[in-house]
């Protein structure tokens, strides 16, 4: 649903946009161009994205995010709330919107879904570093988890990889299974079982302790998506051990990326994602991606959004 608000007399009409119709400015494929365009921009410093703020609410009930983000052409600000506690009430856990600023003049132009911007950039620059950080497009992939997320890592794949064989994996089979029934008639995703054989691993959970620890391999490629605090560790150090790390955001990953923290890499030998665009990597050795995501990522959404509402 599409509301309008008047916000200065004889100005103009912002545009308010949710989930549904904020997930409808963002297809995939246009939301990755975006960014690929964006990423060497943004390690040039053409693009202002301080680190985020993180602020707890009174009471410890929840957390608030402030990410600002500024380009030539527009600037994004999301602002987000984390409730933990809110899937118990029927609510969701996050919650928020990113407004989109005429960098020009500071008009407010429009309100996106914040949830749903963070979900598919995220997905998308998941997509980007299976583009560019493996040999050839994923045939077999193990998913490990099944909330909102995984959800949209899964779209995004089947966008962009529809032959793809999706394995899901999580810590409790009903939920699996309800996901994977959510995807029936739409792709090849299905309930993991056994062993990891796949040629991907895309891990998007929230756990302090490691969902993924097997030992790198070369012509595996190994996302760390859901782990954006240094508390949180997701993927265990024996699958970066003589790996080549890459990170999409060399800002925040020494403060966000508990995974590389906890296996003691040295950040001199970490790459940002947006190297790969440039130089391939070498595939003859492992490959570990780390994701702890950027308000640069959400400038790009709001680029496409912009260009899908003036069309």
């Amino acid at each position: 649903m599409l509301t309008a608000h008047r916000f200065a007399a004889g100005v103009g009409l912002m545009q308010m946009h949710d989930a549904e119709a904020t997930a409808r400015l963002l297809p995939y494929p246009v939301l990755i161009a975006a960014l690929e365009e964006l990423l060497p921009a943004y390690g040039r410093g053409e693009i202002h994205s301080p680190e985020r703020l993180v602020m707890p609410i009174a009471g410890g009930a929840g957390t608030l995010l402030s990410m600002p983000c500024s380009g030539p052409d527009l600037v994004a600000h999301k602002l987000i709330t984390i409730h933990n506690s809110n899937p118990a009430r029927g609510l969701p856990a996050l919650q928020g919107q990113v407004t989109g600023i005429d960098a020009m003049t500071g008009q407010a132009l429009f309100v996106l879904d914040g949830p749903t911007v963070t979900a598919r950039r995220t997905a998308a620059i998941s997509m980007i570093g299976l583009r560019h950080l493996h040999p050839a497009p994923p045939t077999n992939l193990r998913l490990i988890g099944a909330g909102p997320q995984a959800r949209a890592h899964v779209e995004a794949l089947l966008a962009l990889f529809p032959d793809v064989a999706i394995r899901v994996q999580a810590r409790r089979a009903e939920a699996v299974a309800a996901f994977c029934e959510g995807f029936a008639g739409h792709g090849d995703v299905r309930p993991a079982t056994g062993t990891v054989t796949e040629d991907a691993v895309i891990a998007v959970t929230s756990s302090r302790q490691p969902v993924y620890a097997e030992p790198a391999r070369a012509g595996r490629l190994v996302v760390g998506v859901g782990a954006y605090r240094l508390d949180m560790i997701e993927i265990g150090s024996p699958s970066m051990q003589d790996a080549q790390i890459y990170v999409d955001d060399p800002v925040g990953a020494p403060v966000e990326a508990g995974d590389i923290v906890a296996a003691g890499i040295d950040w001199a030998t970490v790459t940002p994602l947006a190297q790969a665009l440039i130089h391939k990597p070498d595939f003859s050795r492992p490959i570990f991606f780390k994701s702890v995501g950027c308000a640069a990522w959400d400038l790009a959404a709001c680029r496409v959004a912009r260009s899908a509402l003036s069309a």
